[in-house]
């Protein structure tokens, strides 16, 4: 009897397991697989980019550009507005992109020859890839997206803890048995993968966080605030959209005089501090905001803004990486690696495989609840989910508050769901009365 009992406890405990696997399955797979593909698209911006806009990305290098007032009066006019930001490549032979904002508010994208102010084209403000970055983050349906996201990812990482919990309960099998008609197939070739792909998916979960709603909101601003991600500025107005590196987005920006200073004065001054070849400038937007310069976004170590007063040219404030607090280096090293910019091809193809592995999960799971047959299709936690189980589930949803919300719904449901049938299995039990 007391040697059974432990076994007993353990078999317990694993189908717990599973019931919070299945759930938080059920829950996300869609979103992963949206995820995945989004991802895979957004790892290889610059090809993609090459074949969209093929016939207006390349210029003849070898002339002398104009100097960035002129360039952006000349696109304006064109264009139909106020040049707001101006991009210039790290290669000699591919277009700048320069923003122009219209006389409606609305923003467009331009694909410049600096050489001669000649627009190739437009397209909607960051172009296709901006669309694919949108589409990965759900920004495209507002909060709901953003919180979306932040389940889902929370949800990834029940995912990956339980299903290796499992595999490992199961028999630690590394291979693919059975043939593709068969539930055995699927179900290693679902544990197979979890298990090569399982700390990179976490990785993925993990370092996307700080984007989020709730949690990401709440990290940024407690870097912001204990002075972790940057020199302390001075006080100022909040940053525009600017594409700026994690550790500044919640800073305040530097503020200095009415814009006298030109464009091209601002960049040389941004030169002067070890400005990268390839930068974006980006216009004050109000009086008494700085010209903004930054690195484009790549490796962590690369990360560089210089803040350049427009109303005398002084450079207000120079912030590189080595300038941020260990907290935002750690998460700026996890954003870089998250979309494979910070050990060239081999760290995309790394996370590439991870999308893939993604991809494949989403896909063998259900084809492996359903050949599990009707008897395994309506698990779902309930009152057998132990105590330490649930503790651990706890403090999960504690750390990434709206995760914790879903698993309070999913438990609650499990419940009444469970309660529901026991009731009904009572009355069905009890002997019909008869006169």
């Amino acid at each position: 009897m007391s040697s059974s009992r432990p076994a007993a406890l353990a078999a317990e405990l694993q189908r717990a397991v599973w019931r919070w696997h299945f759930v938080a399955g059920v829950l996300v797979l869609p979103f992963l697989l949206w995820l995945a593909v989004t991802g895979a698209l957004y790892l290889y911006k610059p090809e993609i980019e090459r074949q969209v806009y093929a016939d207006w990305i390349h210029v003849t290098p070898g002339r002398p550009t104009f100097p960035l007032d002129t360039l952006a009066t000349r696109v304006g006019a064109t264009v139909g507005g106020a040049v707001t930001q101006v991009q210039k490549p790290a290669v000699l032979d591919e277009s700048w992109r320069v923003t122009v904002r219209r006389s409606d508010g609305s923003l467009r994208m331009a694909f410049v020859d600096p050489h001669d102010a000649h627009v190739f084209g437009t397209t909607n403000a960051g172009g296709v890839m901006q669309t694919v970055k949108h589409l990965h983050s759900l920004a495209l349906a507002g909060w709901i997206g953003n919180w979306l996201i932040e389940i889902a990812a929370g949800w990834s990482i029940v995912l990956v803890v339980s299903g290796l919990y499992l595999w490992w309960s199961r028999g630690r099998t590394v291979a693919v048995r059975g043939r593709p008609a068969g539930r055995l197939f699927w179900r290693d070739l679902h544990a197979t993968t979890g298990l090569f792909a399982g700390g990179l998916i976490l990785f993925l979960a993990i370092s996307g966080m700080p984007w989020s709603a709730i949690w990401g909101r709440n990290v940024q601003a407690g870097v912001a605030g204990a002075g972790w991600g940057r020199p302390t500025a001075p006080t100022g107005q909040a940053h525009a959209e600017h594409d700026l590196p994690w550790s500044l987005q919640q800073h305040a920006m530097p503020m200095g005089g009415a814009p006298r200073v030109s464009a091209e004065m601002a960049l040389t001054a941004a030169r002067a501090h070890g400005m990268a070849p390839d930068w974006t400038l980006t216009w004050p937007a109000s009086p008494g905001s700085p010209y903004l310069v930054s690195a484009t976004l790549g490796p962590s170590g690369a990360a560089h803004v210089v803040y350049v007063d427009a109303g005398t040219g002084r450079v207000l404030q120079d912030a590189g990486f080595g300038d941020f607090g260990r907290p935002a280096q750690v998460i700026e090293w996890s954003a870089a690696v998250h979309q494979g910019k910070e050990y060239g091809e081999a760290n995309r193809l790394v996370m590439l495989f991870a999308c893939a592995a993604l991809a494949l999960l989403t896909i063998s799971a259900p084809v492996m609840w359903w050949k599990r047959g009707p008897r395994g299709r309506t698990t779902l936690p309930d009152a057998r989910t132990g105590a330490g189980l649930l503790a651990i589930m706890a403090v999960a949803g504690v750390i990434f508050p709206l995760t914790g919300l879903t698993m309070l719904a999913a438990l609650a449901y499990g419940r009444v769901a469970a309660w529901t049938g026991q009731a009904s299995r009572a009355r069905n039990s009890c002997p019909s009365s008869t006169t």
